[in-house]
């Protein structure tokens, strides 16, 4: 046999060996990308839910700001009915009691006669199921829109005292927060070891109207003194409590955004267990009027004036009887610091 016969015999044999090696492998993969496709479509995306959650840890006391809460994907069936959601996605309330179980010849029966009713009914009027659908459609934008506007549900959380503290990443629940007009809610912004004291004030006492919760006021007393000698009475003005915060006025913890004003008959203030007394004894002595102070003068020092202190400790260590000596104060300079001093 010639050699260039030879040469071309073995170069046939090796491709079709070359081919047959092809072929197999081709064949051979072809299970398992299909069962790589079978697993990947019977994989299922769970539905996730978007819940409120604290951003940071809150304490007790701390007010609720926009800053303090996100929301965060939360899978659906993982939703507590005391969450907050945003309302995009439909959440199962499991305190709603199941209907009961039907015997299984009856949900057999059940479920054939829905088969059939499905295969009977057909739409007599598409105009009408496309008016149904935009309307749907248009339902789930308005939700979309009133979920980030005011009357969203983070909206209503905004202003809110924290009634028990938050870790970050935990849900918002009605339960842990209190809002202004909820029962407790005075009890929950008083800072600690502080008093809330209501006084009367009418429009003139209180600054036209224009004293709001959280400002600052000073409290003043005017009175009626009898001379000692007995002659005509004169009335003096003083300043018994400075730098107290407002805490409402009646029952407004929280004005309106838009509100300058705010008129009412009284007004609770956040005071010192000490100013409480203080303040109590100055109502008993005459008429009480708020001045409003400037946000500049906030930082000063709060509570009983140094005339008022001493005026209470006279009051508590006075004898009893119609004829209890005067007393008079003394004020006493010291390192640039004015102090009154109680003299008999």
């Amino acid at each position: 046999m010639k050699p260039v016969r030879i040469v071309i015999l073995g170069v046939a044999a090796v491709s079709a060996i070359g081919l047959a090696v092809v072929v197999r492998s081709a064949m051979g993969g072809s299970p398992t990308s299909q069962a790589n496709a079978a697993a990947l479509a019977s994989v299922t995306v769970k539905p996730m839910a978007k819940v409120l959650v604290a951003k940071r840890d809150l304490k007790v006391g701390e007010r609720l700001t926009a800053a303090d809460l996100e929301w965060q994907p939360w899978p659906v069936d993982s939703v507590n009915a005391a969450f907050v959601t945003d309302g995009s996605v439909e959440i199962a309330n499991p305190l709603t009691s199941p209907e009961e179980e039907e015997p299984e010849g009856d949900k057999a029966k059940a479920g054939k006669d829905a088969e059939s009713d499905a295969k009977d009914k057909k739409p007599k009027d598409k105009k009408q199921a496309g008016k149904k659908a935009d309307k749907g459609a248009a339902q789930a934008v308005v939700r979309q829109v009133a979920m980030l506007g005011d009357g969203g549900p983070k909206a209503q959380f905004i202003g809110a005292v924290v009634r028990e503290p938050f870790l970050a990443g935990e849900p918002i629940v009605d339960r842990k927060v209190v809002r202004a007009g909820e029962s407790g809610y005075l009890a929950v912004v008083l800072a600690p070891g502080m008093r809330a004291m209501a006084v009367p004030v009418t429009v003139e006492t209180a600054a036209g109207g224009f004293i709001l919760p959280a400002d600052r006021v000073d409290v003043l007393l005017s009175r009626e003194v009898q001379t000692a000698d007995g002659g005509k009475a004169s009335f003096v003005s003083e300043t018994v409590l400075r730098n107290v915060k407002v805490l409402a006025i009646d029952q407004v913890t929280q004005p309106d955004k838009n509100a300058t004003t705010v008129v009412g008959a009284t007004a609770t203030l956040e005071l010192g267990p000490l100013d409480a007394e203080a303040l109590a004894l100055a109502m008993a002595q005459g008429e009480l009027s708020l001045t409003l102070r400037s946000y500049a003068d906030a930082g000063g020092p709060s509570g009983r004036t140094p005339r008022a202190a001493a005026q209470a400790i006279n009051q508590a260590s006075a004898p009893a009887g119609p004829n209890q000596p005067a007393t008079r104060t003394v004020r006493v300079f010291r390192n640039g610091q004015a102090t009154d001093v109680a003299v008999m």
